[in-house]
């Protein structure tokens, strides 16, 4: 199998050098190319792909800005492979990567598979606090670890494989952001197509983020769910709503302390956090990133949960166009 690694940039010139650093030690035997794709970028990373033009084979194309979902359609357009592998610029890959991929294709061949993300020791410390959020059992990040074990698993962008035959099938990514992955994953699944969970396949994901950056990332994510529910409702989750019953109890619990001293709920919550905080802190050897994704899973899950509140209210309940309601969230292409 050709696997062609397809990969959007966006003015991150040192994430692509880390990138590419990581896939020239690579240890499949087989070749494979890398389809760079510049989408608008001021700060080229051109230089960058050249520089590893001796030991990869890199495709690099320029473009104008559409966002990432229609430039991974651009390079999924000029790959030579009949497998496409996908990846954030931000993401350093496993020397065995294409080999476990490669392995669990023989086994049990589908033409969509997504893996986990995990940090590197040399992350910062609010990377790995980040990090923990986004894929521990104990947030709602348990699917993004690889802690889930049906089939019918919906692949996350940063760390994507589809076939040839299911991306002219869909027609690829929407140009909705965030939310393009859940979206083509549905599509795929309504075209018969089958999608799985890839566990041994995983990347490291650095999330160059800070946490106000963080805060705005998960609020779209959370503006996202509503308007995939409202396109697909076979899909919606009762799940999906828990941000938002999780901080609506918490400001409950603290009006039901000030008003009726009842303290017990809120007891709950800082029972929460404190194991938070302990599995963190053992996970990460760390006391300060325990404490750090204290911050973290608050940040997601009051993100999320005002977002999705949000969206809830303008889409299925005033019945807006998403396009209308949320015209930050869609990639004119």
């Amino acid at each position: 199998m050709f696997f062609s690694l397809i990969i959007p940039v966006y003015n991150r010139p040192d994430e692509v050098d880390e990138l590419l650093e990581s896939l020239s030690h690579a240890t499949y035997p087989e070749i494979f190319e890398i389809v760079l794709v510049e989408d608008g970028s001021t700060l080229v990373c051109k230089d960058v792909a050249q520089k590893y033009g001796d030991r990869l084979n890199i495709s690099y194309y320029y473009k104008k800005n559409t966002g990432p979902g229609d430039s991974r359609n651009y390079g999924m357009q000029k790959a030579r492979g009949d497998y496409f592998i996908i990846f954030d610029s931000d993401c350093i890959i496993p020397k065995q990567y294409l080999s476990e991929v490669d392995e669990a294709l023989k086994q049990n061949y589908v033409d969509c598979f997504g893996g986990s993300d995990k940090a590197l020791d040399s992350f910062s410390d609010i990377q790995k606090a980040i990090n923990f959020a986004m894929t521990s059992f104990l947030t709602t990040g348990g699917i993004r670890g690889g802690s889930e074990k049906i089939d019918k698993f919906q692949p996350r962008s940063f760390n994507m494989g589809l076939s040839r035959k299911a991306f002219e099938a869909s027609k690829g990514f929407g140009n909705i952001h965030p939310g393009e992955d859940p979206d083509l994953s549905i599509r795929l699944w309504n075209l018969g197509f089958e999608t799985k969970l890839f566990p041994n396949a995983y990347v490291y994901h650095k999330r160059r983020i800070d946490w106000e950056k963080f805060s705005i990332q998960v609020n779209k994510f959370g503006k996202a769910r509503p308007i995939l529910n409202s396109w697909y409702p076979k899909c919606s989750k009762l799940t999906f709503f828990f941000p938002s019953v999780f901080i609506i109890g918490f400001f409950a619990s603290v009006v039901l302390l000030f008003v009726f001293n009842f303290d017990y709920l809120l007891q709950l919550y800082f029972f929460y956090f404190f194991v938070l905080f302990l599995v963190s802190s053992y996970q990460n050897r760390s006391v300060k990133i325990g404490y750090l994704s204290i911050i973290a899973v608050w940040k997601q899950f009051y993100g999320y949960g005002l977002g999705f509140i949000k969206s809830y209210y303008k889409v299925i309940i005033l019945k807006q166009k998403p396009q209308e309601a949320f015209p930050e969230l869609f990639f004119k292409v």
